[in-house]
């Protein structure tokens, strides 16, 4: 393939960064078309939540960019422009048409070429080029998963839960927590109050009973959390929580009044990450 130093005047600058993981990345079957590590729950999640569009398209032709003109690639890998036919939109509200032409990076082999993708389908995280049509901005450089009948059962759950009007909103940090005692021995409740992308009221309750062990629940609204039914893993609300809570809690957030009630907020606020367990990346 020749490089290309120009694209039909697509701007060749306009690609996002790649997104960055916050865990380490877990072995994970292969996908088939291009020999590419399938995606997580997460990393489905990441790039449906920051796509306008999901297309279903197969790759026509593949050029590579010249090095020079590709600013952040990184070392073992190539950035292509790519036409495409579109088969099928899997979300968005914005219309698209039969051609389509983008930028994306891909992984080369030991003799420096791309996987094999001319006349393979393959989906696409992207958002519109405004007065561009028929041109896609991919949400960061390898935004473009091998399609597979798999991939695409995987992918559509996730597609709802996100355009869902109760959507859960995206968690920036924690505010602050606060653990209250009850009335018996063993008996109290902590509160932690989180922060949002769009400010909406997101919060953990966890409940200690005596002789019980602690019950914690979620709510991504103004009603209270169902205490006792955390989310589970690979639902929207989990990934929330799972890959955005941070691992340490911030200074001044624990406004419990005692030393002994503050211990048993940041207890409570471990021991929330610890069922959540680990958000699990294999896009990096």
């Amino acid at each position: 393939m020749t490089p290309i130093k120009a694209a039909a005047g697509i701007a060749l600058l306009a690609i996002s960064p790649v997104f960055s993981a916050s865990a380490a990345a877990q072995p994970a079957a292969t996908e088939p078309a291009g020999g590419r590590v399938a995606p997580t729950f997460a990393d489905l999640a990441d790039l449906s939540d920051k796509a306008e569009l999901v297309v279903r398209a197969q790759v026509r032709k593949l050029a590579p960019v010249e090095r020079e003109r590709a600013p952040g690639l990184r070392p073992g890998w190539g950035r292509y422009y790519v036409k495409a036919r579109t088969q099928s939109l899997l979300t968005g509200s914005v219309p698209v048409g039969e051609s389509l032409v983008y930028l994306v990076d891909l992984p080369l082999d030991a003799r420096n070429d791309p996987p094999d993708l001319k006349k393979r389908d393959v989906v696409l995280f992207a958002r519109p080029v405004r007065g561009r049509p028929g041109e896609l901005q991919l949400v960061a450089p390898d935004a473009q998963l091998p399609w597979t009948p798999e991939l695409e059962g995987r992918l559509r759950p996730v597609l709802s839960q996100t355009i869902a009007p109760d959507a859960p909103a995206e968690v920036t940090g924690v505010r602050e927590l606060i653990h209250v005692p009850g009335t018996l021995r063993g008996q109290g409740e902590t509160q932690i109050f989180l922060d949002t992308a769009d400010d909406s009221a997101a919060s953990i309750t966890v409940r200690h009973e005596p002789g019980r062990p602690p019950q914690w629940g979620a709510s991504f609204s103004e009603l209270l959390a169902d205490v006792g039914n955390p989310p589970r893993e690979g639902s929207l609300a989990w990934y929330r929580l799972a890959c955005n809570l941070p691992n340490s809690l911030p200074r001044d957030a624990n406004l419990s009044e005692t030393a002994t009630a503050r211990r048993q907020a940041e207890a409570d606020y471990r021991m929330v990450l610890g069922e959540l367990g680990t958000c699990r990346r294999n896009r990096s």
